[in-house]
């Protein structure tokens, strides 16, 4: 058996083989992962479309044309999870005020626009959308991926 030592060439030739081969693999174990619209990707859990009242309120009704301050929670829906709750994502007490948005205006997603008309201030709702309720085959950065199922609740506060 030959065990000369190896030039600085044959040496440079095997070391960018090695990481060529490295390179390659890591590639392509990556775009496996990121997976792609085959048959052979996950598809997201899918909700029905169902809002449930948890608390009825007694106060001033949400109407179209109103602005609301509401509190919120956030998770990705997970029909293995209590009420299809499954990882929090968001919520306006954790962010330190309420939300206020114009109902009826188009500046929320739909599925609220649809689910909190008829809330009275101090109700709480919670809200299973699909995902052409949501944001759809877009999906809202890296939480909330496309074709993603979401749950709310929603607390009514204030109706000017």
């Amino acid at each position: 058996m030959n065990t000369r030592p190896l030039s600085s060439a044959e040496t440079l030739r095997t070391f960018t083989r090695a990481t060529l081969a490295i390179l390659l693999t890591a590639a392509i174990g990556a775009a496996a992962a990121c997976g792609d619209d085959s048959p052979n990707s996950p598809t997201p859990a899918r909700v029905e479309y169902s809002q449930t009242d948890l608390v009825v309120g007694t106060g001033t009704e949400a109407t179209n044309g109103r602005t609301l301050s509401v509190h919120y929670i956030l998770w990705l829906y997970d029909p293995a999870g209590a009420n299809g709750k499954g990882r929090q994502l968001q919520s306006s007490r954790s962010l330190g005020s309420p939300f206020s948005f114009p109902l009826g205006a188009g500046s929320v997603i739909s599925g609220w626009d649809r689910g909190v008309p008829g809330m009275r201030v101090g109700g709480q709702r919670r809200l299973a959308l699909p995902p052409e309720l949501a944001y759809g085959t877009s999906g809202n950065g890296p939480d909330i991926p496309p074709n993603t199922s979401l749950i709310f609740e929603i607390e009514l506060l204030a109706v000017q």
